[in-house]
């Protein structure tokens, strides 16, 4: 098995478009808002982008707490990878779930509860 690639990033945030103006100032990371879901997306030079989660403050599946980061890693399989996951003791916490014209996108908690994401492009 080949080692995949980090292909998104993202960190938590109580005012996301605060934090994004942080970033922004601090490291010139250009961030786009996405209106129709309230989030932020920012490209960080040469590395992979990555987008601002809301702290969510709810028992949903992420429950998104402050300094949660989610590292999103390239996928060919997204089902495959989680059933493996679940095998090693994983636990799926959002099921593969598609980002219209953008392609699709699963977490799961590893075996100490760390949030790690998938994605495969529609491309």
């Amino acid at each position: 098995m080949s080692a995949r690639s980090i292909v998104y990033v993202e960190l938590s945030a109580r005012d996301p478009e605060g934090t994004a103006r942080f970033y922004s100032r601090l490291f010139g990371w250009e961030f786009e808002r996405d209106p129709e879901q309230d989030y932020w997306m920012f490209r960080a030079g040469e590395g992979p982008g990555g987008g601002l989660s809301k702290v969510s403050g709810t028992d949903n599946d992420l429950n998104i707490k402050p300094g949660d980061v989610v590292v999103y890693v390239d996928s060919e399989d997204i089902a495959s990878d989680l059933r493996n996951a679940e095998e090693l003791g994983g636990k799926v916490l959002v099921p593969k779930t598609e980002i219209p014209g953008m392609g699709w996108f699963a977490v799961f908690a590893d075996p100490t509860g760390n949030k790690v994401g998938l994605f495969t492009s529609q491309m």
